[in-house]
């Protein structure tokens, strides 16, 4: 048994291998042993899958939480990456946005008493520890930039075309910003295209990357351990308690040690 264990982190170097139908050394004795057999040949090619689904779970989590964009575990807001440091998330960014409804339009302002389109972005991100440049041109640099209007998420960042105008989209085609002196801060539709853009930017992930992680972890979790339990019982391990405990990690064990015993039906 010390022995299945000890080489289990080697086998995981060797997936490709198996799935390209190769016997890696580190099955050479039971690939050789099993010779005879076809079904020793599928049920390494399911080993293999099952492992590297295995030490894959949760591996998603950021991207998926960022839309496929770069991510970055920087806290502070950078050029070409979604910053994931702070924990903050699109939905949190439309929420302390709206804590400044009715504040009225102040160039050059960034507090309750008053502020602009800029300064009202400076100061949504700062209150969720995210920093950010004060002025439109330098946050219309930051992070990741969208593709299209289609594809934006709550808590992206619309900068119009010349640089001058930033508003934060909510979804639902609607807007909140800081729009002009004798204004408030307001929700509106949104009146761009994307033709009348300069860029949108995603600060911050689209959703929570915890909640992604763990929904990305618990899902490739599930499909590992349904090819964990497949191969086992092709190779005659029936239940965890076959390996003398319980869990996914035994019946692992059990399956590999019969596999590699050259046990395969």
């Amino acid at each position: 048994m010390s022995e299945v264990l000890s080489r289990i982190d080697d086998i995981r170097t060797q997936i490709d291998q198996l799935r390209n139908g190769r016997t890696p050394s580190v099955l050479g004795t039971a690939a050789a042993a099993s010779a005879g057999s076809g079904s020793s040949a599928t049920s390494a090619s399911a080993f293999a899958d099952a492992l590297a689904g295995t030490s894959g779970a949760g591996a998603t989590g950021a991207t998926g939480a960022a839309g496929g964009l770069a991510t970055t575990p920087s806290v502070a807001a950078v050029k070409g990456s979604v910053a994931t440091g702070s924990g903050a998330a699109g939905d949190d960014v439309v929420s302390g946005a709206k804590k400044y409804l009715g504040v009225p339009y102040v160039f050059g302002g960034e507090s309750a008493s008053g502020m602009d389109c800029s300064g009202l972005v400076q100061t949504v991100f700062k209150e969720l520890g995210v920093s950010m440049p004060r002025v439109v041109p330098d946050q219309a640099r930051m992070g990741a930039e969208v593709p299209s209007l289609a594809e934006a998420k709550p808590g992206d960042l619309l900068v119009a075309k010349g640089e001058g105008h930033i508003v934060i989209y909510l979804g639902d085609g609607k807007v909140l910003h800081a729009p002009r002196p004798g204004k408030d801060v307001q929700i509106v539709d949104n009146w761009y295209k994307d033709s009348d853009l300069s860029t949108i930017r995603r600060i911050v992930p689209a959703t929570g990357t915890a909640a992604a992680s763990a929904a990305a972890g618990a899902s490739v979790a599930g499909a590992s351990a349904t090819s964990l339990a497949s191969l086992a019982s092709s190779l005659g391990v029936t239940g965890a308690g076959a390996a003398g405990g319980s869990g996914s990690t035994d019946l692992m064990t059990a399956a590999l040690q019969r596999l590699m015993s050259g046990g395969a039906p």
